[in-house]
């Protein structure tokens, strides 16, 4: 099976036609002012939308932002990304209210070549996320309607199975964007022939999110470091205290079994930042990773640990990055996770930075986004499609 790419529509001719967009715009919102705080997804897609502009293409933009619960919710509007959309495309960016109503329509019936038009959040109506087909489907089909062709460039979406993602596809031509294609050629590389050795870099609160991801990488991964949130259930499972930090129970059994079964593979933290609070402001105090105190949470990985996993780091070929090493939006508990993407930033081989809070990092911290192979912009797919799981985003592209 083989994926349309967005040259084969082009090569096809777009001008004049309607194209309809799925972009992953779900970019942070800053929660007093409604302000965008990071546009990395926004850029993501411009490559796409500037081709089939400059093509002649009147493009349809469509996305979700936040979880609303189908129905209008103006904390999750779509508005200010439409107006940082213009700004970086040079372009006026036409904004339909709704998705698939009055102001929907009447954008879309005087779009003319050249042009953009960006629906109002998806999520805003039930019929994008609903498990019931039929439900699903009759709001595919309004989408459907506005256009000619559809172009997938939402890599953080293709993972779920709705609407805009899953059923559109199936009523219009379809291609693959180039964001799309890009990551789908990343990932097929890690998930392939890696060049060895092949070290994974994994960070965030959860062993329950990571479960999965890390069965299917431990046959295949030279070294698993583990930081951030989910490294304390690991130390518990050695047997050593963790104070107050994040703990999941009822995942120490299943730690315990993938570190017998691991080979000396899996690497953990062997110091971290141990603070009184969950504060920026907390009293703290680098700690061995074995005698964090009762009454303290481990909050970052400390300085010792950054060293050994840098050591592990400047000796691969291709790293996978998934995850923060600490708290890194407070300033105090950042230099974990600045410590092993500046020890990323050297490796020669190929290096990936798996989407979500990793890639927010690296632009939060200032980190020069070029030094990276490439950065993902779908953090959950990413992880999925690493799992082996067939994404249906991508399944329904295949042709």
């Amino acid at each position: 099976m083989s994926i349309g790419t967005l040259d084969d529509l082009l090569a096809e001719g777009v001008s004049g036609r309607r194209v309809l967009v799925r972009a992953d715009l779900n970019v942070p919102l800053d929660k007093a002012s409604g302000a965008i705080t990071d546009d990395g997804r926004i850029r993501a897609v411009l490559p796409t939308l500037t081709a089939l502009r400059d093509a002649g293409a009147a493009v349809i933009v469509c996305s979700h932002l936040g979880r609303p619960k189908g129905a209008p919710d103006p904390q999750y509007s779509l508005a200010p990304v439409g107006t940082r959309l213009a700004e970086l495309l040079g372009t006026p960016v036409t904004f339909a209210t709704d998705t698939v109503g009055d102001s929907a329509r009447a954008a879309v019936d005087t779009i003319a070549s050249g042009e953009l038009v960006l629906l109002e959040n998806l999520r805003f109506n039930p019929g994008e996320t609903s498990k019931d087909e039929a439900e699903r489907g009759a709001f595919a089909d309004q989408l459907a309607g506005f256009a000619e062709a559809y172009v997938d460039d939402a890599f953080g979406a293709v993972h779920r199975k709705h609407a805009s993602v899953y059923d559109v596809p199936a009523r219009l031509p379809h291609v693959a964007g180039r964001l799309v294609l890009r990551e789908v050629e990343v990932l097929s590389r890690l998930t392939g022939e890696p060049d060895r050795p092949y070290v994974v870099v994994l960070g965030g609160s959860k062993v329950s999110d990571k479960l999965a991801v890390i069965e299917a990488l431990l046959p295949t991964v030279d070294r698993l470091l583990i930081g951030g949130g989910m490294c304390f259930t690991f130390l518990k499972a050695q047997g050593h205290g963790v104070g107050t930090s994040l703990l999941e129970e009822e995942m120490v059994d299943t730690c315990r079994e993938l570190l017998a079964r691991a080979d000396g593979k899996i690497v953990l933290p062997l110091d971290v930042v141990a603070a009184t609070a969950f504060a920026p402001d907390a009293a703290h105090e680098t700690v061995p990773a074995e005698s964090i105190p009762q009454n303290r949470l481990g909050l970052d990985i400390g300085p010792l640990t950054v060293a050994a996993f840098a050591e592990v780091i400047s000796g691969a070929k291709t790293v996978f990055w998934n995850g923060p090493m600490g708290v890194f939006e407070m300033p105090a508990f950042a230099a974990g996770t600045r410590g092993v993407a500046e020890a990323i930033t050297a490796v020669a081989g190929f290096t990936v930075v798996g989407g979500g809070d990793s890639a927010a990092a690296v632009r939060a911290l200032g980190l020069d986004e070029s030094s990276f192979g490439h950065i993902s912009t779908g953090g959950g797919a990413s992880l999925e499609y690493l799992e082996g799981k067939t994404l249906p985003g991508i399944a329904a592209l295949e042709s």
